[in-house]
């Protein structure tokens, strides 16, 4: 009853905090208000800026933000044990992630939906913002490196994941169709693409589908990296009604759905047991994982790894690039920001505590072995986890075989119950990946837009780049050259190719919290300037822009026994770009730091007048470059 106890008490902690801590956000701090004109209104263009309902949005921005990153990261953490996993999970994600999540989206809102990165340029200096967009562009570079190559790891382990995945590309065309072109209510196309992929996952891999998939599943890393960044392109050029929004909408549906599936399973695993073994008894529902485990063997430290390898789950920096880049510019009106930007965080908190069950306990209920045997309990737990790891093949078959167990309580087949969870965890990166692609896209523009008009418009040849054709290419073109480069000592192949993001991986983690307290800082700095309280902000905001930096440099410098450094290895490539990265951090904080004590009160240049404002200006108001309400 303990693992049932805690997804309840920690479901209902996410359903107080919504109902409270967000909505003295919403309405204290943010005063987000009706009235105001959003820039999917004011700047509908049917490409990137379109008016969307707050279901639609939320579904995109869920599923966006959520990808496998509160999958891996949990799955990795509770080698510490389930507590301190959890403990970061709650509190993290109320009071840090959410309050970053929301805050970004608020702030880009009120800036004509531009990024964060491009926000910083006017709420602090015109240095930091170039600062920012270069880290912005070499996160997402990372991400659009490695996803291909996790989709492509699920695909090999769980290939009956294929066409379920690949059908949810048609269904959603229809459905962007249908809703744009013909009106229509929401509610009927999301039943019948929710019945239809259901369907799909059931019986997608029987048959000659069954043969496709096996063969689809033996494809190269390179193959499926390079149909990935194709299907990247195309989503991130199209209107966002096309494809992006449909998709992650209908995929939320299943995602929230098979959410819920879980949590029934768990519901009767924790009265019952588990599916019936093969002598009809019923294995108990408990903790296989320890509680605390402050020396797993191969390891780093607690702390600070524990706050940068839980990331999405907690606090993620590729939130605020959601935020800020896409969904600020689909929402119709203010108040649908609390829904989108702190329900969805809440929301993936509690997907990150029901993975930390799955994989503390949900494994223990059993693990077929190749011999025909089936460990229970701590012998099930142990056998994924003896020795730290951070491949990410492994990992998600943790979390996969660890939830399916809880659907097999519910007497669900066996291959149904894989299944369903592979298309979860493919369905996740694959909605992270294409929106990584046009936010990527925004960065490369905002890049091009920066050089470009220098000197007069000197440099002419970034115009092409400035273009929503160009500014995708670069992007896809770059994460493929990373993702082309081989593995250490490694020729270069085909066979190779495709796995060039793993070497950027150990970046990841720090590089990505890194923008969290980076986007925390512009968010403290939009408020400061209106004379707003920013003292819920300052405490998650430094400790962001420590523990980053502090594991970065750990890597970089100490390490361990399992752990060398990478100075001791030699690892020129993650040594210099970790410590470009730390010092691009070190500049913005003093250029921070010069700016705040005389930015209180006084609102930066070009900026919109929020509703009920009173405060002085130093530049012009509405109507200028910087927009208008109105």
């Amino acid at each position: 009853m303990q693992v049932l106890l805690i997804a309840l008490l920690s479901g209902l902690g996410f359903i107080v905090a919504y109902h409270t801590y967000g909505r003295w956000l919403g309405r204290k701090i943010f005063k987000l208000s009706a009235d105001w004109v959003c820039p999917s209104h004011r700047l509908n263009d049917g490409q990137d800026y379109v008016p969307t309902s707050k279901g639609v949005v939320f579904g995109h921005h869920f599923t966006s933000i959520a990808g496998t990153g509160p999958i891996v990261g949990p799955a990795i953490a509770i080698m510490w044990g389930w507590l301190p996993a959890l403990l970061w999970v709650l509190l993290g994600s109320v009071f840090i992630g959410a309050v970053h999540d929301f805050g970004a989206l608020v702030v880009s809102l009120r800036n004509n939906g531009q990024t964060v990165g491009d926000i910083a340029g006017r709420v602090i200096n015109k240095r930091v913002r170039l600062l920012f967009l270069f880290v912005l562009f070499m996160a997402l570079t990372i991400v659009l490196a490695i996803f291909g190559l996790v989709i492509a790891s699920v695909f090999r382990q769980f290939p009956s994941a294929i066409f379920p995945c690949t059908i949810q590309i048609p269904i959603a065309l229809a459905i962007g169709y249908w809703l744009h072109r013909k009106g229509g209510n929401l509610l009927v196309p999301s039943l019948l693409a929710l019945g239809l992929m259901y369907v799909t996952v059931f019986y997608g891999d029987v048959g000659f589908l069954h043969a496709i998939n096996s063969e689809m599943a033996s494809w190269s890393s390179w193959t499926w990296v390079l149909l990935l960044l194709v299907y990247s392109y195309i989503a991130s050029v199209l209107p966002v009604w096309t494809l992006l929004q449909p998709r992650d909408y209908i995929n939320a549906l299943q995602l929230i759905s098979a959410l819920g599936l879980i949590v029934l399973g768990l519901l009767v695993a924790a009265f019952i047991g588990g599916a019936p073994l093969a002598n009809g008894t019923r294995p108990a529902l408990e903790l296989a994982a320890p509680m605390v485990n402050f020396n797993p063997v191969g390891a780093p430290a607690m702390i600070p790894f524990l706050f940068i390898t839980i990331a999405c789950g907690a606090i993620s920096g590729f939130h605020c690039l959601v935020s800020s880049g896409t969904s600020s510019k689909q929402l119709k009106t203010e108040p649908d920001a609390r829904f989108v930007g702190y329900g969805s965080m809440v929301l993936e908190g509690f997907l990150a505590v029901l993975v930390i069950l799955a994989c503390a306990a949900g494994l223990g209920l059993g693990l077929a072995q190749a011999d025909g045997t089936v460990l229970l309990g701590n012998e099930a737990w142990a056998s994924r986890y003896s020795v730290w790891s951070s491949r990410l093949g492994p990992l998600v078959a943790a979390f996969v075989d660890g939830s399916s167990n809880f659907l097999k309580a519910l007497g669900l087949p066996a291959a149904s119950a894989t299944a369903l969870m592979g298309v979860f965890v493919a369905s996740f990166a694959a909605t992270t990946l294409d929106s990584a692609c046009r936010l990527q896209r925004y960065v490369v523009q905002e890049l091009a837009s920066t050089f470009g008009t220098a000197r007069g418009g000197l440099f002419t040849p970034l115009a092409w780049i400035r273009g929503k054709h160009g500014a995708t290419t670069v992007a896809v073109v770059f994460a493929a050259f990373i993702a082309a480069i081989p593995p250490p000592g490694q020729a270069w192949a085909f066979a190779n190719a495709g796995q060039g993001g793993l070497i950027l991986w150990p970046l990841f983690g720090a590089t990505n919290q890194l923008l969290g307290g980076l986007s925390f800082l512009v968010i403290a700095f939009y408020l400061w300037r209106r004379g707003i309280p920013v003292w819920f902000i300052i405490v998650p905001m430094i400790f962001m822009l420590i523990m980053p930096m502090w594991a970065m440099l750990w890597q970089v410098f100490i390490g361990g026994t399992s752990n060398p450094s990478w100075l001791s290895q030699g690892n020129w490539l993650l040594v210099s770009i970790a410590m470009i990265t730390v010092l691009l951090e070190v500049w913005m904080i003093i250029e921070a730091i010069q700016v705040f004590p005389r930015a209180k009160g006084i609102i930066e240049q070009n900026a919109i007048q929020p509703v009920g404002a009173s405060v002085t200006f130093s530049g012009t108001l509405a109507g200028s470059a910087g927009g208008g309400r109105s």
